[in-house]
């Protein structure tokens, strides 16, 4: 394996024009500091502010839906999506083995139990035909409601991750979830700026959310935001980020039980200088990524993680993975990348086999092992298309 780590080291040595070459690292040469500063001068720093609510138009004008609430984070904004879809204590949701902690995490919020499912064989998202096969043999409709046969607990929804920014199969998921009653969420934290057919991946399910991490293709520092074509819902998404706050100013009164997921007016203002930048991250991500793709194509142990489904992607981690790979192949790459400062990075240990889901129901995960031996994710900052 000396080759393979020779050519995945040559891949991307050139790029390597600080002494340490990370994995996805902010641009903030735009409006950032600008903006910002008008924060502080003005003194609208917290929760509210003239930025929140621009950065609100503007992520829903930019995905086409009607509106848009911005919230602190993207796990925030996933366990807001759970309660917006009626997800109970004691139901199921459906939702993929291979994804940020964060997804399995908020479903546990809520009082409900993941039901872990498989990747596609290429795919690294939900598998919509090995999740129908399962639910075909597995689940009962009773009521107008999924039943899971083995536990008896009602399934409610599925969660999609859009995986590194590569959009899920979303058609045929969608008519599972509907021939199964089930809420669709779809998890774009990586996603902003992916597209199926012409429509932004969060936009296609019942609801969805993006995460602005500082890791993220587009970032507010901190921040995520959940958007659906149904505004009641997203009303109803405001009043539950802003503590469910019915009085007028100076007054405390809270109809329900609320959170306090707002998001700062400072952190806002960078997410309306990011997103000005979107298209141009994006057109310089797509230069990086074709680079890689080529690289590799001419490699045979390799294979460039593209996206599919007539998709297009942010490729927010550009991806390879590597033919007869493990994982302790895999880490000893990871390592030899690292002792030369640069950042590689696996995909996450899948969630099922986490201590406090182990004893979770889950669905044979064949295609999600093979993806976490077998991938590695790419230097893949915005302003690396410059050192091609």
């Amino acid at each position: 394996m000396n080759n393979i780590a020779d050519i995945l080291l040559d891949s991307v040595n050139h790029l390597k024009h600080t002494a340490v070459l990370g994995l996805h690292e902010p641009d903030f040469s735009g409006n950032e500091l600008a903006y910002v500063s008008e924060c502080i001068t003005s003194g609208w720093v917290s929760s509210v502010g003239k930025f929140v609510d621009q950065f609100e138009q503007n992520i829903a004008a930019y995905t086409g839906v009607p509106k848009a609430v911005a919230v602190v984070n993207g796990t925030a904004a996933l366990h807001l999506a759970l309660i917006l879809m009626n997800v109970k204590v004691g139901d199921e949701v459906l939702t993929p083995a291979l994804t940020f902690v964060a997804t399995t995490n908020a479903i546990a919020y809520t009082g409900a139990v993941p039901h872990f499912v498989d990747s596609g064989k290429t795919d690294l998202s939900v598998c919509p035909d090995l999740l129908a096969e399962y639910l075909k043999a597995n689940v009962i409709i009773r009521d107008g409601k999924s039943v899971n046969k083995n536990t008896g607990r009602i399934i409610t929804a599925l969660i999609v991750m859009h995986t590194l920014g590569n959009p899920a199969n979303m058609q045929a998921l969608k008519t599972l979830a509907a021939e199964y009653h089930l809420k669709l969420i779809e998890d774009a934290a990586e996603g902003m700026g992916s597209f199926i057919d012409g429509k932004h991946v969060g936009t296609i399910g019942d609801i969805g959310i993006f995460s602005f991490n500082g890791n993220k293709i587009m970032t507010t520092g901190s921040g995520g935001a959940l958007v659906s074509h149904d505004i009641e819902l997203m009303k109803r998404a405001k009043h539950l980020s802003t503590t469910a706050k019915t009085s007028e100013a100076g007054f405390f009164f809270h109809d329900e039980v609320g959170y306090n997921y707002r998001l700062a007016n400072i952190n806002a203002a960078l997410g309306v200088a990011q997103l000005e930048r979107l298209p141009e991250f994006l057109t310089h991500k797509k230069k990086l990524a074709d680079y890689y793709q080529a690289f590799f194509d001419k490699h045979g142990a390799f294979r460039f993680v593209a996206p599919e489904f007539n998709s297009t992607s942010n490729y927010w981690l550009c991806a390879v993975q590597i033919k007869n790979c493990d994982v302790t192949e895999l880490n000893r790459l990871i390592a030899l990348a690292h002792q030369e400062h640069i950042m590689l990075r696996p995909l996450w240990q899948l969630n099922n086999e986490l201590p406090m889901y182990a004893a979770c129901p889950s669905m044979a995960l064949t295609n999600a092992k093979n993806h976490v031996n077998s991938t590695l994710c790419l230097p893949s900052s915005a302003s690396l298309w410059a050192y091609i």
